[in-house]
């Protein structure tokens, strides 16, 4: 297998967010961005109609507008949350999410609220029941639209929001790939059982000691096999015979006395 040369190279120097690039996530952030904005229009004609109308800003008898009933207080916290969505727009589709998740229940707990103090002093909304439907559909719209590609038990895959899960990011494979890995694991198992059942010997318990310092698979092969690699190494005993391939001195020839000599008798 041929190396690979990694040369190092400056990131893109593009200013788009990655959110604005195409291809990650765009039919999401569209739709959140679309719906934010969409909302805020209709907010922004409701209150610029109420304010038109000359209507009394704490009236609790509104003047009708786009079939509702507005008052000056109305119409100002109609335009205020609509430039709020604007300006999570401008920013960006995770922004208008965020904000759009958060005031959907605020619409459906001022419908609720509302809807208690129909015709009392209270109404300072001047809230009548259409306007109380309004709230529950712009609510739930909104929480739709924030929560579109983002909220779900199964996000689908083109959601920038979807994560992979640990379990499958984290998962390494650390079953033995080569025959030596096998008999290593073999061996290991036939070490750890033997130590439970107390008839290990001991390069066994030695071998056992050693894998028990580090804790993953591969990494208790890999102590198994380097101790393996080491008793390969290790010299073993010398059990060559005396002078088996090595010459032996030879002995002296013995110095005779005269007399000892053959031949020569002593007198």
């Amino acid at each position: 297998m041929a190396p690979r040369l990694h040369l190092p190279h400056r990131p893109p120097t593009s200013s788009a967010r990655p959110e604005e690039r195409p291809g990650l996530g765009a039919r999401v952030y569209a739709v959140q961005r679309a719906g934010a904005v969409l909302v805020s229009l209709f907010l922004l004609v409701f209150a610029l109609l109420g304010f038109a109308s000359g209507q009394q800003f704490f009236s609790t008898r509104g003047q009708p507008v786009l079939g509702m009933s507005s008052n000056g207080l109305l119409s100002t916290v109609s335009v205020v949350v609509a430039l709020v969505l604007l300006a999570a727009a401008a920013r960006s589709a995770r922004t208008a999410s965020t904000v759009m998740i958060v005031l959907g229940p605020l619409f459906l707990l001022s419908a609720f609220v509302n809807s208690i103090v129909l015709g009392t002093r209270l109404n300072w909304l001047a809230f009548d029941i259409s306007n109380v439907i309004f709230s529950v559909v712009v609510g739930l719209l909104m929480l739709l639209l924030g929560a579109y590609g983002r909220i779900s038990g199964h996000l689908p895959p083109d959601s920038p929001y979807a994560h992979p899960s640990v379990g499958d990011a984290d998962v390494v494979d650390e079953r033995p790939s080569t025959r030596e890995e096998l008999v290593a694991e073999e061996a290991m198992r036939e070490a750890e059982i033997a130590v439970v059942q107390h008839t290990a010997t001991p390069d066994q318990y030695a071998r056992v000691r050693a894998m028990a310092q580090v804790h993953t698979r591969a990494d208790r092969r890999r102590v198994w096999l380097e101790l393996d690699a080491a008793a390969q190494d290790r010299p073993g005993p010398d059990r060559t015979p005396p002078g088996d391939g090595v010459p032996l001195p030879r002995p002296r020839a013995a110095r005779l006395r005269p007399w000892q000599r053959t031949g020569h008798r002593g007198t």
